[in-house]
């Protein structure tokens, strides 16, 4: 299969659709395609991409981390999807959103706005004060939608869910993703990214990102997101930093549990209760924490099936799961290096995942 894929990721290239792109592509557990084209950065200076780039993974921090972490607390019977969020965070002032659960907040069925920018005005607030100023604010913003009523995907919703991670586990998100999933599975390079901490690696092993009108700077090394930026460099929504490596080893691991071919970090039943769409809202495609194929246009394209989960990220990541056909194709681009104005990874993403299928045979 590597011709014609390649000769596609180098049409990808000359589109502009990226600058570079790493593609990772398993059957079962066996790696069948593993490449690297362009430039992890071009500017300021030029920088080959490599198998090994770390990349600002986006909202691929919403299943592979908080979504994660509320499934370890489910299976250790520690929250219930469908107890109101207005028990585990006390006090609760807020009536307009008494009823709202986490499982609704996993399914972008909550009724929160999509986004803000918040920065602007945390950034006026101490560091340590800032996601206690932010959760308030989320809480006072009307809803835009009544929950269970409309699908509308949403990062408040998952800073709101790592409030809720940190008053249950008692531990912050970085600290319970690593002791409960990262480190046990020898991911020592993904990680939420720390602004205040020491560098883990050298800036030039990541992918760029955009430059930022706010920071003034080409961002590599730390979140592109500025909200995550403003709240130390994570939140529930985004901050996630990770090689394409980094994503099959937890994603193996995610579709063994799926089989019921390991046990040991959470249970088949649990797995398949987040994989699966929850309708919830009529024609909404969101499980909990991931999404699903849709009928028309797709990221995933014409070939995955129905039992298929995945998720994008703004920065160019992408991941997709065949859980039938035992499938991941990993895509991680750096496409708004260096603006965010490139949206053609939109058109592409869709071609890459039906020639992928076809050159499997499965279309």
């Amino acid at each position: 299969m590597t011709n014609e894929i390649n000769e596609l990721l180098i049409s990808g290239l000359k589109e502009k659709a990226y600058p570079g792109a790493v593609l990772l592509v398993a059957q079962g557990e066996d790696i069948v395609f593993f490449h690297n084209v362009g430039n992890r950065a071009v500017k300021p200076k030029p920088l080959l991409m490599e198998k090994e780039t770390i990349f600002d993974l986006a909202s691929l921090t919403k299943p592979l981390a908080t979504t994660f972490a509320i499934m370890k607390l489910v299976d250790e019977d520690l929250l219930d999807l469908d107890k109101p969020i207005s028990y585990p965070i006390q006090p609760f002032p807020w009536k307009d959103k008494a009823n709202i659960t986490p499982r609704v907040l996993l399914n972008h069925s909550a009724g929160l706005p999509d986004w803000k920018p918040f920065y602007l005005e945390l950034i006026k607030y101490p560091l340590e004060k800032r996601k206690s100023v932010l959760r308030q604010s989320i809480m006072k913003e009307p809803l835009y939608h009544e929950p269970k009523t409309v699908s509308l995907y949403s990062d408040l919703g998952f800073v709101l869910l790592e409030w809720i991670i940190e008053i249950t586990a008692r531990k912050d998100l970085s600290s319970f993703l690593n002791a409960t999933f990262y480190h046990p599975l020898g991911l020592e390079s993904l990680y939420l990214d720390q602004i205040t901490a020491d560098r883990i690696y050298e800036k030039n092993r990541f992918a760029a990102t955009e430059y930022c009108p706010w920071r003034k700077e080409i961002i590599q090394g730390h979140v592109h997101d500025e909200n995550a930026y403003v709240l130390g460099g994570y939140s529930g929504h985004a901050g996630l930093f990770g090689t394409a490596l980094d994503v099959f080893t937890l994603t193996t691991a995610l579709v063994k549990i799926y089989h019921g071919t390991r046990s040991d970090l959470l249970s088949t039943e649990t797995v398949r209760t987040f994989f699966s769409r929850q309708g919830i809202v009529p024609d909404s495609t969101y499980a909990l924490g991931w999404d699903t194929p849709s009928q028309k246009n797709s990221s995933s394209g014409s070939y995955f099936s129905p039992t298929s989960v995945g998720h994008t990220g703004f920065t160019g990541t992408s991941l997709w799961v065949d859980l039938e056909k035992k499938i991941i194709v990993i895509f991680l681009t750096n496409r708004i290096h260096p603006s965010r104005s490139n949206e053609k990874i939109k058109d592409f993403r869709p071609k890459l995942h039906n020639l992928i299928m076809q050159e499997l045979g499965y279309a």
